[in-house]
Order: C-alpha cells, then sequence, then structure tokens
C-alpha cells in the first residue's frame, strides 16, 4: 500500500479486550481535541454499519483500514479503537503503522477478565451481551508482534492515560473547538 497521511496527522490505535476503558478514553482525548480528530471505532463500522460478525477476512476488517486511511490523507487526527483481535486484524495494522508519515502510537489495555466484566456493568450498553459471551471472545494479553504498543494496566486512571497519549503524539492539550 502507498504511505498515509501527512508528517503532521497523528494516529493512535487503542486496543483491549471489552470494558477495558478504550472507548471512554478516546472520547476524553477527543473531547481535549475537538476538531480535526476522527475517532473510528471498530464496533460502529463492524456492529451497526455493516451488521457483521467479527470473523478472519471480515469485510470490516478493509473498511477500517480504509475509513483510518481516508481521514490521514485528509488531514484529520485519528483515533482508532477497539478490540481489533491480533490474528484478525494484526496484519492490517502492522501495514498501517508501517504507512503512515505523521507520528503513530499504539495502546493496547491489558485488563484482565475479572475487572473487564466489572467494567461492563457500569456501562450503557451492559445488557447488550452477558459475562458469558464476553469470556467467548476474551483474549487476555492480546499484544501485536514487535513490541510496538504501549501497554496501559488495568489499574492506570483514565486521566493518566489521556495525558499520557496527548505527550506521545505531541498534540495540544487544550480543546480547539
Amino acid at each position: 500500500m502507498p504511505p498515509t497521511g501527512h508528517p503532521q496527522t497523528r494516529l493512535a490505535v487503542l486496543r483491549g479486550p471489552s470494558g477495558s476503558g478504550k472507548s471512554s478514553t478516546a472520547r476524553a482525548v477527543r473531547e481535549r481535541l475537538g476538531r480535526g480528530v476522527a475517532w473510528v471505532e471498530q464496533d460502529h463500522l463492524r456492529r451497526i454499519l455493516l451488521r457483521e460478525r467479527d470473523v478472519p477476512g471480515g469485510i470490516a476488517i478493509s473498511l477500517i483500514d480504509t475509513t483510518v486511511r481516508h481521514c490521514l490523507d485528509s488531514g484529520y487526527h485519528v483515533l482508532l479503537e477497539g478490540l481489533l483481535d491480533a490474528g484478525r486484524y494484526g496484519d492490517m495494522l502492522t501495514r498501517l503503522v508501517a504507512d503512515h508519515r505523521g507520528t503513530t502510537r499504539c495502546y493496547y489495555f491489558d485488563v484482565g477478565f475479572d475487572e473487564t466484566v466489572r467494567r461492563h456493568a457500569t456501562r450503557p450498553q451492559a445488557d447488550d451481551f452477558t459475562p458469558d459471551e464476553m469470556r467467548s471472545w476474551y483474549v487476555g494479553h492480546d499484544v501485536l508482534p514487535g513490541g510496538i504498543e504501549t501497554l496501559i494496566p488495568q489499574h492506570q486512571p483514565q486521566q493518566a492515560t489521556v495525558e499520557q497519549i496527548l505527550i506521545d503524539l505531541r498534540l495540544p492539550q487544550t480543546c480547539s473547538d
């Protein structure tokens, strides 16, 4: 694939189990930054737009890749967030990271199963799936090869994670709205 984005664009990939805090962290980062930041949610594209199961070779993989690349090429900073299972999404993510011309940082929310269940129970979508269903797709410590991800431990406060992402990406820490 050709290079994507610009030297000024930033890409943050937030991966981890369901209920690990990826979405709330992406929301908080975007609220701090304001306009010019695209939040690409795996769940929205896969579950809502396509209503596709998370399967190897699914169309969601290429749709996510295309969406992120389009946003970067258009000058947006991108927060890509989702479970993004390494077995299914790893090749796409590795290419995307290699192809991005700007600053890229990847984060893995390293949260144990019991904690993801506890957090899930506090979410608005708590009734969408059960702990037993979560167990069927939970993959602990599902990091990408090559050590390209910063691990976010389950005890790290969300605000510290938001600050870490803003610092790592060298983005202004005030809203631009």
